[in-house]
């Protein structure tokens, strides 16, 4: 059967079936186009981190390099933004966070700044320990909130496990009772800036307010930004007459309120210590430092 189907060059469209095929041609250029920006956009969200881990124990330098690695800023800017945060921080802070950046996960969104992160930690901080219990357990134990938040920092840098947590607290209240200096590793890898598992007698002479072994009393400020389990322990600390504690092997840590079981149990840590090490020909010869085997948390690992 013969069609009458002109030639496909000459067919012809009405003008409605040019309107048709212009539109339809410009959805199909729009999608090609939206497509690639879309999976961009997609992309770069997965890429951005969505909340910021602050981990208890951590100093305020710690934290201020995570919020500048999470907000992809310059190392620094986190620091240099405290002086515009108006922290909310007690009178006795001085304007130092140090204590009250507190550990938790916070949430990041596109507003979020440095100066927003900071103020929700102090803030989140403020309301754990402007709590009933807090605050009584302050003011039972004879101190104040900043005194208390200053104990469980010390602790939470001392304690090798929560359990571990209420007998640090004692040892500190036995020797702030007894008009001893605390002697703490902690306070003072705080002043020296470091991490470390053993304190030598050069280190016992520096000059600062945070060598415990030379200053009576607790440091001035915070070690650190303390966890609940921290906190709950520096206002209750459990009964029992220690004085020291050291940590002679992971899952260790044996407190004793006798001077010549203390020299002992650190002689021992030592021992462990020289036996794991590397030979002194493959070796730093000041691998193995002499710890203080007076001090309560004489070579406690962390």
């Amino acid at each position: 059967m013969q069609m009458n189907t002109p030639p496909r060059s000459t067919i012809r469209l009405t003008r409605r079936g040019r309107v048709a095929l212009i539109a339809t041609g410009a959805v199909v250029v729009a999608t090609a186009v939206a497509v690639p920006l879309l999976t961009l956009t997609t992309e770069d969200e997965e890429t951005r981190p969505t909340s910021l881990v602050i981990r208890e124990g951590w100093r305020t330098g710690q934290v201020y390099e995570a919020v500048d690695r999470a907000l992809a800023l310059p190392l620094g800017s986190t620091k240099k933004s405290l002086a515009k945060a108006d922290l909310k921080l007690p009178n006795d802070a001085e304007g130092n966070p140090e204590g009250y950046l507190y550990p938790a996960t916070y949430p990041l969104d596109k507003t979020a700044t440095p100066e927003s992160l900071l103020a929700l930690m102090v803030n989140t901080a403020n309301k754990k320990f402007s709590g009933s219990p807090v605050t009584a357990g302050a003011q039972r134990n004879a101190m104040n909130i900043y005194q208390a938040i200053t104990i469980a920092s010390i602790i939470q840098a001392e304690a090798v496990t929560k359990a571990d947590m209420g007998k640090v607290a004692r040892v500190i209240f036995n020797r702030l009772e007894r008009g001893m200096p605390l002697q703490m590793d902690s306070t003072l890898n705080y002043a020296l800036n470091r991490f470390t598992p053993t304190t030598t007698t050069n280190d016992t002479k520096l000059e600062s307010p945070y060598n415990s072994y030379q200053r009576m009393g607790l440091p001035p400020t915070p070690i650190a930004n303390p966890g609940e389990a921290a906190m709950r322990a520096a206002i209750n600390p459990i009964p029992g007459g220690w004085l020291y504690f050291v940590t002679v092997k992971p899952g260790d840590t044996r407190f004793t309120a006798s001077y010549e079981e203390q020299q002992r149990n650190v002689a021992e840590f030592n021992r462990l210590r020289r036996s794991a090490s590397p030979s002194p020909s493959t070796s730093n010869s000041n691998a193995i430092s002499t710890p203080v085997p007076g001090s309560p948390s004489a070579s406690t690992p962390r």
